[in-house]
């Protein structure tokens, strides 16, 4: 095990990737409207795209995992940041929807990889009981990434063209590649790391249910936050010069929930995990019932932020735990699943809004898949009682 600043460092370059991916994911979502202005196509048309990220991070995950059980973590790491890089700048010089939605899918495929494998990497670099803390300060970038990254794309995008916003996002990448092979020091694979223990430990029941909770439950936060742009303007009556310092509220929700998620995962994994999902729930109802009151939505929003980095945090933990002798198809998988969120989440609020429904609606919607996340994570918890647990635990 490294010493504790070579792990803080490499752990550090770690949550770079989560900025960089982070910053990619969601700045799409905010930059819809310029997207679809400048290509001709409706929102729910430019929504597309969005959900052709998602597939990419779905097929991504599982494929590249299988095909890379034996390489050098390091190696993996770098070499999915310079895919992310190239997906960004063919991004940029996308020149209507068709391109875009190819681009956006290439981009998405090393993402679930890159996450997965950044957890599992900052686990094995400190002592298993701060495993927790690990991945919630790997799981950091991500929301920092909105913080920083989402806000000043989106500023990019409304004064220069959302494709100045993705050659940017490039230049994230090109740096998450230098600091990977700086910080980093090279991680080989466990020795019993196979294509078949990875695609064996899909199998279990305790693996699948979590997973299903997450491609449930994260897609009520998706409905929403693809059409927050459109929310906040046209319900909230905030200006599009605002905009961006609401994207910057939601990102420090994001990062609270990352600073509170560490010390809670180390205590209780479980407990961790559904308390964001059924949070979310209840925060999805009431922004769909207060959304024009903007003194009310934005702590609401604040408070979203927390719960999806608690969720996401946690059904990382319980993943790695429930299959800790193959981690990296689970930990992959995880970002797959709430990317399959990602494309349902966006695809269902853009069906309510096409409907004539208003842009609360999403947010509606997404109460109802929340609810099913927390419904499917209590199932989980139910069959691990009954069921013998088939690998060592990584907390409670």
């Amino acid at each position: 095990m490294p010493r504790a600043r070579s792990a803080s460092l490499a752990i550090t370059a770690l949550a770079s990737c989560g900025f960089a991916v982070g910053t990619t994911e969601f700045a799409s979502m905010s930059l819809l409207p310029w997207i679809a202005d400048d290509l001709g196509v409706t929102n729910p048309q430019a929504g597309w795209a969005v959900s052709a990220y998602a597939i990419g991070v779905v097929v991504g995950a599982p494929s590249i995992t299988v095909l890379t059980p034996r390489m050098d973590r390091k190696k993996l790491l770098v070499m999915c940041a310079l895919l992310f890089t190239v997906g960004n700048l063919l991004t940029a010089c996308a020149f209507n929807l068709p391109t875009l939605i190819a681009a956006r899918f290439l981009t998405g495929l090393p993402h679930g990889v890159t996450l997965g494998i950044a957890a599992v990497v900052a686990a094995s670099l400190v002592r298993p009981e701060k495993s927790g803390t690990a991945i919630a300060r790997t799981a950091l970038g991500l929301s920092i990434a909105n913080i920083m990254g989402v806000p000043a794309a989106t500023w990019l995008g409304s004064q220069f063209g959302w494709k100045a916003a993705y050659l940017v996002v490039a230049g994230i990448g090109a740096l998450t590649i230098l600091g990977l092979l700086r910080l980093l020091p090279s991680i080989p694979p466990q020795h019993s790391a196979s294509a078949r223990t990875e695609l064996q430990s899909m199998t279990r029941i305790q693996v699948w249910l979590p997973l299903v909770a997450g491609a449930v439950g994260f897609g009520g936060s998706f409905a929403f936050y693809t059409y927050i742009t459109p929310t906040m303007t046209e319900v909230t009556g905030i200006s599009e010069t605002a905009l961006p310092w609401v994207l910057v509220l939601y990102g420090c929700g994001m990062t609270m929930g990352s600073l509170v998620s560490g010390p809670c995962l180390d205590r209780s994994i479980d407990k961790s995990a559904l308390a964001g999902v059924s949070g979310m729930a209840v925060l999805l109802t009431l922004i769909s019932l207060t959304a024009h009151i903007w003194y009310v939505v934005l702590p609401l929003m604040f408070l979203m932020g927390t719960a999806m980095s608690l969720f996401t945090n946690g059904l990382q933990a319980r993943l790695m735990r429930e299959a800790s002798d193959a981690p990296n198809m689970s930990a992959a998988m995880n970002h797959a699943a709430f990317n399959l969120a990602n494309a349902f989440g966006a695809y269902l609020g853009g069906v309510v809004v096409a409907a004539g429904w208003g842009y609360r609606a999403p947010a509606a919607a997404g109460v109802v898949l929340a609810v099913g996340g927390t419904v499917i994570l209590l199932a989980a918890f139910s069959v691990g009682k009954r069921a013998p647990r088939l690998s060592e635990p990584v907390a409670s």
